[in-house]
């Protein structure tokens, strides 16, 4: 940890992010009536965010026009997003990431084909990266679910529970 982390907690993951060249966007604006987040006690609920590449939506279906590795690297994208809006959800009461006690659940859908089997290697693209960047508390529950289709064609949707202290 460096210096500036030890002294500062919360600087350990920004300094994780910084390091994997990772810049968190800010929070995308719904595309139906929802909200991006939703925060009950010290959980928060963060809406399915779909995979954008190139600021358009990754559009594709696994086992037809992806493969599970192009699939991985949309579901790490999703995990940027989800992070993006889970700082924004923190820094809106005043905290931040290190506010994070725990990534409890994602919930993962692949837009794939009926014979395509591996969307829980999929979903490891963003699982893996979560884990990267909080540690042990990265460690969640989670589900990943073949599906005919995803809203506007994405590839990958996933969505999330945090809890935060």
């Amino acid at each position: 940890m460096s210096n500036a982390s030890a002294a500062n907690p919360s600087a350990a993951i920004y300094d994780k992010l910084k390091t994997l060249g990772i810049e968190l966007p800010p929070v995308a604006t719904p595309a139906a009536a929802y909200v991006p987040f939703v925060q009950s006690g010290n959980l928060i609920f963060l809406s399915g965010h779909i995979a954008k590449k190139d600021g358009k939506v990754w559009v594709g279906q696994l086992g037809k026009t992806m493969h599970t590795d192009e699939g991985q690297q949309a579901a790490r994208a999703i995990a940027i997003d989800l992070m993006g809006t889970l700082h924004a959800a923190l820094v809106a009461t005043g905290k931040d990431l290190s506010h994070v006690k725990r990534i409890v659940k994602l919930m993962s859908l692949v837009n794939s084909t009926g014979d395509f089997t591996e969307q829980h290697l999929v979903t490891n693209g963003a699982s893996e990266l979560i884990g990267d960047i909080f540690g042990a508390a990265g460690a969640h529950a989670r589900s990943a679910f073949g599906v005919a289709q995803i809203p506007m064609g994405a590839c990958v949707e996933i969505e999330m529970i945090a809890e935060i202290a």
